[in-house]
């Protein structure tokens, strides 16, 4: 009865609120422990993954060669002795656990294929788009697809070859090399995308024929089951992965690539090759080749992009060589046509996804009396470090070079590569009309041009495609490091650099500041706005290419086509960036070695004039005004038909320059006039006024429009359209003109002050020196010699713009 009493009114509620107090904290201490269960389970698998990356990098002996001022030396692995065998063995071992793993957790079921090498039989592992965090362990820089390449010996090959390719085969016997092979032989490379299925798939001319097939019918069977496989791990890694985003795709691109799943209208997607990995969900690491047929020499002159020397009993030869390319011949000769460099690309680069189906490419190297070795060092470059499925050819364009051995000798050379086909002009035609020949040739979808004097670094040719691929408006550049002209080492370039133009119509590099770094939380890996490309390196999808226009036809030779196109990608629609994932070396010489078949300045200042007069709008005063008041003289200066030019900037709707220099370049600085607002007399105190066609001096008021003057970057003193001339007889007046820039007459030297005729208007086309001058009572204007203390020959504009400098 007493127990009762307790559980009676208020008594018996406080009971039940006991009770389930007691049950709920029963279910949290139970959840705790579950929870506390599933982390350690966690940890410890991430502890075991640690381990194993632990073991593999004190297994592999890594031998850093390092080249000064490289934040990434190049690595070479040592695969001499009996434990390295043992490491292949364990690499391979480690690929067919990760496979049977993948069977344990339901997936689709992963066949190994085999690959026959001399009657014995390897297990190959499938070619899978795996997540960052499921390639584990990681691909040691040998293993690599040795089957596909039997005719090198294993062992040499990994120790001189700088390679990480994701999906490796791995054997653990070499083949040797087969008679007939010599050392200093390129290896040959599938020249076709039939025969290179596989993605990183190096092919040798003495692969057997029936492997290739089974690998094929292998490749084909397993297509839907790696779509399957693909999206699967698509879904883990958006689940699982956000906090390694230096190893996935970003956002950006994946919004993109879901759009560029549908393609639309115009956009010029409906003619991508069809992807090696059905799926329109596969992505693989970019992939780091850098082959060779031959081991590499380690000691060889300029290997591994280390500095050269000259002996000293060759410092004469060398001096007397360097005219032959205004570099270093003499060291270039020396240097090995396939020597490695250091991987300089941002350490997240070799990490970064790129799509299964990329399109392919043309590269087009145009060239006219070009130095044998550096020649051949960019075509093997390009083999070399390219993943043969998306080089569709090299073209070799040879501008009439007068020079012996880029004639037959070169042809026979060529002879012995795969995908190079060299076409010749007949007359001198120059680098920009070259370039058209070698783009109307073309069968890739997208050109790549190069420079013939370069040297193309691991991983540099997906992430260009990848960019055009998500969008084929953008026009992609590699970042363009620096091969010395005088001792030809390879030298990195600081990051975020972009290319930018100056007045009058110059090209310059320009580093981003650290503010805006910061503001726009910049990563190094990230691709750069670029105002203006450099005009040598870059890739652009065909078709956009030529809804472009392609080059301006009427440009001679060389200069001020990379303006030319730059201002047009960016006003009609396009954008340039600057890819620091895809790495370029470059001879940066100090003048042309070749000839030009007119004047070389004229050339240029000729194709400049032709720029400004189609896409400067007002603006081309401000290239004029900086010293090229001559080519304003059309019957001295013939700048060609702009007719249909014109007529293509109409037709593409593009946009004014001033949105160009508004919304691409805001930094330069690009005021319509030299200075402008009241001509203040420092002599009479008193601002001059223009009144019913007639000059005469009053009190300063900025607010009337009479008194409003502007000198102009053509020289001119105008208010609108009138012009303040001095007289073209003897009369030492002033007369007012119809403002007309060709005339000489019209134009005014405006000195700054700080020279000794400070603030004097000294007219043009007088030979002696005659200064624009106030009256003595303020009721006229006109021309006397110059005086540097008269007062009534200084004047002041309310802004000016050149302060500091001549503005003559």
């Amino acid at each position: 009865m007493k127990i009762r009493k307790y559980f009676r009114g208020s008594g018996r509620v406080l009971a039940f609120v006991f009770i389930a107090s007691v049950i709920w904290l029963l279910f949290d201490m139970a959840a705790l422990r579950l929870s506390m269960t599933d982390n350690s389970s966690v940890l410890l698998k991430q502890r075991v993954i640690e381990e194993r990356l632990i073991m593999k990098s004190q297994t592999t002996k890594m031998t850093l060669s390092r080249q000064r001022g490289f934040k990434n030396p190049v690595q070479m692995v040592d695969y001499e002795g009996k434990d390295n065998v043992q490491l292949l063995n364990k690499v391979a071992e480690a690929y067919k656990r990760q496979h049977k793993e993948l069977e344990k957790r339901g997936k689709n079921q992963i066949n190994e294929d085999s690959v026959v090498l001399k009657g014995k039989k390897e297990a190959v592992p499938d070619i899978i788009p795996l997540s960052p965090k499921q390639s584990l362990p990681e691909p040691t820089e040998n293993s690599v697809d040795i089957a596909q390449r039997s005719t090198l010996e294993a062992k040499k090959v990994a120790q001189e070859s700088l390679i990480n390719v994701a999906d490796p085969v791995v054997l653990t016997k070499a083949p040797k090399l087969p008679p007939g092979v010599q050392e200093n032989q390129h290896a040959s490379l599938p020249i076709s995308r039939k025969e290179s299925q596989d993605i990183g798939n190096i092919s040798d001319a003495h692969v057997d024929s029936k492997v290739n097939k089974q690998v094929k019918e292998d490749l084909k069977d397993k297509s839907a089951k790696q779509e399957n496989e693909a999206r699967h791990i698509a879904k883990t890694d958006d689940l699982k992965n956000k906090e390694n985003q230096d190893n996935i795709i970003s956002r950006r691109d994946l919004n993109a690539t879901k759009e560029a799943g549908e393609p639309k209208p115009n956009q010029g997607l409906d003619s991508r090759p069809k992807p090696l990995f059905d799926g329109r969900s596969g992505f693989h690491k970019v992939y780091s080749l850098d082959i060779t047929s031959a081991p590499r020499d380690a000691t060889a002159v300029g290997q591994y992009g280390k500095v050269a020397m000259v002996p000293t009993d060759k410092a004469e030869e060398a001096k007397s060589r360097w005219v032959e390319g205004h570099f270093n011949v003499f060291l270039s000769d020396q240097i090995p046509l396939d020597r490695a460099i250091p991987d300089t690309r941002p350490k997240t680069c070799s990490k970064s996804m790129v799509h299964n189906d990329l399109p392919t490419t043309s590269v087009i190297f145009c060239f006219v009396d070009e130095v044998w070795s550096t020649l051949l060092r960019s075509v093997h470059s390009v083999l070399n470090r390219s993943p043969p499925h998306l080089l569709e050819e090299i073209i070799l364009v040879d501008d009439c070079s007068t020079k012996e051995h880029l004639g037959k000798q070169l042809d026979e050379y060529m002879k012995k590569l795969p995908k190079v086909r060299i076409i010749r002009l007949k007359e001198r035609q120059g680098l920009i009309r070259a370039r058209l020949e070698g783009a109307a040739v073309a069968k890739g979808k997208i050109l790549t041009f190069l420079d013939s004097h370069v040297e193309c670094n691991v991983g540099w040719l997906e992430p260009l495609l990848e960019r055009v691929y998500l969008d084929r408006r953008k026009v992609v550049c590699p970042v363009i490091e620096v091969i010395s002209s005088t001792d030809m080492s390879y030298v990195m370039v600081d990051n975020f650099q972009r290319g930018v133009f100056t007045w009058p119509l110059g090209f310059a590099w320009n580093t981003l500041s650290a503010e805006h770094i910061k503001k726009n939380n910049m990563n190094v890996s990230d691709p750069l706005r670029c105002p203006v490309m450099a005009g040598g390196l870059f890739s652009i999808d065909k078709t956009y290419f030529y809804e472009l226009g392609a080059y301006d036809p009427g440009l001679d030779v060389w200069g001020g086509e990379n303006m030319e196109i730059s201002f047009k990608i960016w006003m009609c629609g396009g954008e340039i960036e600057i890819i620091p994932c895809s790495r370029v070396g470059h001879i940066f010489r100090g003048e042309n070695p070749y000839k030009f078949p007119k004047n070389r300045q004229k050339t240029i200042q000729r194709n400049q004039a032709r720029v400004a007069e189609v896409w400067l709008d007002e603006y081309k005063e401000l290239f004029y005004g900086h010293g090229f008041h001559h080519l304003l003289d059309r019957s001295a200066v013939d700048i060609g038909d702009l007719t249909e030019q014109i007529a293509l900037r109409q037709r593409l709707n593009c946009t004014s320059f001033k949105w160009y220099l508004d919304n691409v370049h805001p930094e330069i600085e690009s005021h319509l006039v030299k200075a402008e607002g009241l001509m203040f007399n420092r002599g009479l105190r008193k601002c001059l006024a223009l009144h019913e066609n007639a000059l005469s001096f009053t009190i300063c008021d900025l607010s009337k429009k009479s008194q409003r003057f502007n000198y102009t970057w053509l020289r001119l003193l105008r208010q609108q359209d009138v012009c303040i001339s001095p007289q073209e007889d003897q009369n030492p007046g002033v007369a007012l003109k119809p403002c007309d820039p060709s005339k000489p007459i019209q134009r005014w030297f405006y000195k700054a002050a700080d020279s000794s005729m400070g603030e004097h208007l000294i007219a043009e086309a007088i030979v002696q020196d005659m200064c624009l001058e106030a009256g003595v009572r303020g009721s006229s204007l006109q021309i006397n010699r110059c005086e540097a203390s008269n007062s009534r020959q200084m004047w002041q504009f309310t802004h000016n713009y050149a302060k500091g400098s001549t503005s003559g």
